[in-house]
């Protein structure tokens, strides 16, 4: 998985020149009906007997092409070969892409588990350009990088997508930035997906060790890797106290009064590069609501039902089945509580602390019902 312009190729073709004698196939993936990027691995000079190219153009392997990614991979399986390097389209979700290996298509009869194992999952990062995109408003539609019509994507939750679900992030182009930049973007980095190696590069120029045969890919540990997951469930990373890098958990068993937090979501503190967690507004005891911001970028959806909202009876069996999601069960609110982690730059902790405590119901306004009160939040969209 690498972003856009990060300098996939140029890793690629650096990979491809330093085999350490492995037989390497490659998959590039490019979302225009040109494959750009096949074209400029074959100028590269790196076409040789041993390796073999598929081009999948227009479409992305994480959707459209997602089928055909599969049964190449199958065909692929039946060669003398020892390694595949699939460069996907700078648009590509990672976590579809994954489960390709992970999972049995019943549809297509083919179980990529038994063919092959998954080995690393690396992001190219370009560092020269990372804060320009992170503090982007920019849609992928908006740069005519979309998947299909409807895709509503911002440039910055792509960015972030890639970044928490990997194993390796290569950080390009330093060449470029200075030794302190490189330094606090790398510390940023290590915030935002604690789990994975970093790796400053210029050029795509690293040792392909770190990148080939490194056998460091687990689908569960990887869907878990990301610092805000980290931080809610309570594994804190140690705060970079050079550049003011920290994050920090803000929880409530009260629910945010609609409008008040309507404000606070208006006024959002530059200093919060990323965030993500649950909350819960008194308008919307059923649902539970899901935050997500990266760079200027707030999304808004639903979580699904509170378990406090169903019947007794429905959460004795729940009980029973899964015990875990009763751990932390409040004999007033149930499970409803807000739960956010903050990751950001020079953030002011308790200032942001206090500020959200100002939105949570006050004992007066806890006694008035609930459709009292005005909500001005869009509506949750729940998948």
């Amino acid at each position: 998985m690498v972003f856009l312009g990060a300098g996939k190729t140029t890793l690629l073709n650096h990979l491809l020149s330093n085999q350490h004698g492995l037989k390497i196939a490659i998959i590039v993936n490019d979302m225009s009906e040109i494959n750009v990027d096949a074209k400029l691995v074959k100028e590269g000079g790196f076409v040789r007997t041993e390796e073999n190219i598929v081009e999948m153009t227009n479409g992305c392997i994480c959707c459209t092409l997602r089928e055909d990614l599969v049964v190449e991979l199958e065909k692929l399986a039946k060669l003398d070969i020892d390694y595949v390097l699939i460069e996907s389209s700078g648009v590509s979700e990672p976590i579809p892409v994954a489960q390709s290996f992970v999972y049995y298509d019943e549809q297509l009869g083919i179980d990529l588990n038994t063919l092959f194992q998954l080995d690393t999952l690396v992001t190219v990062v370009n560092g020269q350009q990372f804060w320009l995109d992170y503090q982007s408003e920019d849609l992928l539609i908006d740069r005519q990088m979309q998947v299909s019509d409807n895709d509503e994507r911002g440039i910055v939750d792509l960015l972030i997508d890639q970044i928490e679900f990997a194993n390796v992030i290569v950080l390009n182009k330093i060449d470029q930035l200075s030794s302190e930049e490189v330094t606090e973007l790398k510390s940023l980095l290590q915030k935002l997906n604690p789990e994975a190696e970093i790796v400053p590069t210029s050029f795509g120029q690293i040792d392909p060790l770190q990148v080939l045969n490194t056998n460091q890919f687990d689908f569960d540990k990887a869907s878990q890797g990301a610092g805000w997951i980290k931080e809610l469930n309570e594994e804190h990373i140690p705060e970079t106290e050079e550049y003011g890098i920290s994050s920090f958990v803000y929880r409530s068993r009260r629910p945010f009064h609609p409008e008040r937090f309507y404000q606070w979501l208006e006024n959002w503190p530059k200093e919060i590069i990323r965030s993500k967690g649950f909350f819960w507004l008194v308008t919307r005891n059923e649902l539970a609501g899901l935050l997500s911001q990266a760079g200027s970028m707030i999304t808004l959806e639903g979580a699904g039902r509170w378990l406090a909202s169903y019947s007794q009876e429905e959460q004795e069996e729940l009980k029973v089945q899964d015990p875990v999601l009763f751990e932390e069960w409040d004999p007033q609110t149930g499970d409803r509580m807000t739960e956010l982690v903050f990751i950001g730059s020079g953030m002011d902790k308790q200032q942001i602390i206090d500020s959200l405590n100002q939105c949570l119901l006050t004992d007066e306004e806890a006694k008035r019902p609930t459709n009292t009160f005005n909500d001005p939040l869009p509506e949750f969209a729940v998948e």
